[in-house]
């Protein structure tokens, strides 16, 4: 497997022994951990039958990839005349023709950039002319990434607020005026985090926006009720996609300590969200309105983001500022005070293949351990943002 792409992290103190009962303890927990979730296998297939949405025409904002992809494809499959949504045009025609291919479906990309409201009504008026108004809306955009809240700038922060909350916004209200205006019902599903809830450091401005969608989501479910719409919202957890991870988690090693905390031993698959998504868009859940479905009660992801708070601050700028194709060596030495740190950079690799991980091995194994505090084998996929 090439670190490079699989998102991992190699954390070795150098102190043998350490290692060896940390080792253990981990390999203890991870089998406690399957041998809960053999029990709570994910199933393949949609639970609902063929053409339950026959006849419906849906549209999608950040259909092209992830969670987006897995319920245009569900919505086709299932009879849907489907419009995805998203900033990139060839992706959207790529994902388009693969989701047509594979249901035989029609599938309409739109280019759009859900920030700007003008860019949604382009796009809502070329849906009208294709398909007519849509009956299923999924706000599913999104931006996110990792971050101490003191290194954000304004336009960071706006960056995400501008996606997530304002481009909800921008869908709701101009797809809504116009529905409400042709007397015609719809049924609107948005994608959530549980953090909107509980809140978390290091994602703040996320938090933010996702705790106002949820609000729109339970303010409007009362108010536009009156026309025939009914308004959700799904908080589905950690649930591995492309792209999301690599921003959010791109160590693996959040994930590896909130993963103990789920009762199922496991995180969510893409067609278990669907499965959820596609009963809520369907008729068959006429009567639930106004609800957001969390994936537990419990307070949960924003653990997972706040455990950030012990890495210290320097790293941030260190991984800013250096190569995604690489994997480094760091060699992370905190001093007496211990609220300081020097990082010194020892080996840097380019990683495309898997001989490439063969030569990354053997000079791992060619360092002497007793001059090395931390190694942090770090593949830099996270997103170049300004701070």
């Amino acid at each position: 497997m090439v670190l490079a792409n699989a998102g991992s992290i190699l954390l070795c103190l150098a102190r043998p022994n350490r290692c060896l009962r940390r080792s253990f303890a981990w390999s203890t927990a991870l089998q406690t951990l399957e041998k809960r979730a053999a029990y709570f296998q994910p199933k393949d297939g949609l639970m609902l039958p063929p053409g339950t949405f026959k006849d419906k025409v849906a549209f999608i904002t950040g259909g092209a990839t992830g969670l987006g992809y897995g319920m245009a494809s569900a919505l086709s499959q299932l009879g849907a005349a489907v419009a995805i949504a998203s900033r990139s045009m060839d992706q959207l025609q790529k994902s388009a023709k693969e989701i047509s291919q594979n249901t035989g479906g029609q599938v309409l990309p739109l280019r759009v950039d859900v920030r700007k409201a003008d860019d949604v009504a382009e796009a809502v008026d070329k849906l009208v002319s294709q398909f007519g108004l849509p009956d299923i809306v999924v706000n599913n955009a999104a931006g996110n990434f990792i971050s101490p809240t003191e290194r954000l700038s304004p336009n960071a922060f706006a960056a995400v607020i501008g996606i997530v909350l304002q481009g909800t916004a921008n869908v709701t209200l101009d797809i809504g005026k116009r529905l409400i205006k042709e007397k015609k019902g719809a049924t609107f599903l948005a994608i959530s985090a549980d953090y909107a809830h509980s809140g978390s450091g290091f994602v703040v401005p996320s938090a933010c926006s996702k705790a106002g969608v949820e609000a729109l989501t339970r303010s409007l479910a009362f108010e536009w009720a009156q026309y025939g719409m009914r308004f959700n919202c799904i908080s589905p957890g950690p649930i591995e996609t492309k792209g999301a991870f690599s921003r959010l988690d791109p160590t693996g090693q959040f994930m590896d300590k909130f993963i103990k905390r789920i009762p199922a031993g496991r995180i969510g698959e893409v067609n278990e969200l669907v499965n959820l998504a596609i009963y809520l868009m369907s008729d068959y859940s006429n009567w639930i309105n106004g609800q957001v479905k969390n994936k537990t009660k419990t307070t949960c992801i924003s653990v997972l983001f706040t455990d950030h708070v012990n890495i210290n601050k320097q790293f941030y700028s260190v991984i800013s500022s250096l190569s995604r194709t690489y994997i480094y060596i760091v060699n992370v030495t905190t001093k007496c005070d211990k609220h300081d740190s020097c990082i010194s950079i020892l080996h840097a690799f380019e990683m495309h293949t898997c001989s490439d991980y063969k030569t990354l091995h053997s000079s791992l194994k060619s360092l002497p351990s007793s001059s090395i505090s931390l190694f942090l084998l770090f593949p830099f996929h996270l997103s170049h943002i300004s701070f």
